[in-house]
């Protein structure tokens, strides 16, 4: 079915705590509830939050509130590619429907929208300075030189902020990092 299990073993053995597993993207729901129980399940078991991550690519595309309720650590909106007020829209109404720790993962630096945790994509270069407690920074293997600059950017934003997301599990293996 997936490499889940593996995935969250590579989590664990490198000391992370929280997994963001996108299961929605561009309006379609990835998986079902039963393969959602399973990956909460297999992440529990290794001593892992889990929050499951949706992709919104438009307005129009609906938040899947059947998959609330399974033991998710939260809730992520990715939705940068949308405008603002449809951003605040889509939280008030994740907000209202959703009982757990609602998470945004954004690239808007001044972005004034409140969910319990807001996920800086902060890996392109210039973007550094806003690496800073209060906020949880990115580390991405693409935006990386070497497995030294991985390395670099990672330490910078363990020690820079309340968190680090590192995105593409799959870009991790690929790059041997």
């Amino acid at each position: 079915m997936t490499n889940f299990n593996a995935m969250a073993g590579f989590a664990t053995s490198h000391g992370f705590n929280t997994v963001f597993f996108q299961t929605y993207r561009k309006g379609v729901l990835l998986f079902n509830r039963q393969d959602l129980q399973t990956f909460v399940n297999q992440a529990h078991l290794k001593n892992l939050s889990i929050f499951f991550s949706l992709l919104i690519t438009s307005p129009s595309q609906q938040i899947p509130s059947s998959i609330y309720g399974l033991g998710e650590g939260g809730v992520n909106l990715d939705m940068s590619t949308i405008g603002l007020s449809s951003q605040q829209s889509l939280l008030a109404l994740l907000k209202a429907d959703y009982n757990g720790t609602t998470a945004v993962t954004t690239d808007n630096l001044t972005s004034t929208l409140k969910p319990d945790l807001l996920v800086l994509e902060t890996y392109a270069p210039d973007q550094k300075p806003s690496i800073k407690p209060g906020i949880i920074g990115s580390v991405e293997v693409v935006a990386t030189s070497s497995r030294a600059d991985y390395q670099s950017q990672l330490q910078y934003a363990l020690q820079n902020s309340d968190g680090v997301m590192v995105f593409d599990y799959a870009g991790l293996l690929k790059s041997g990092y």
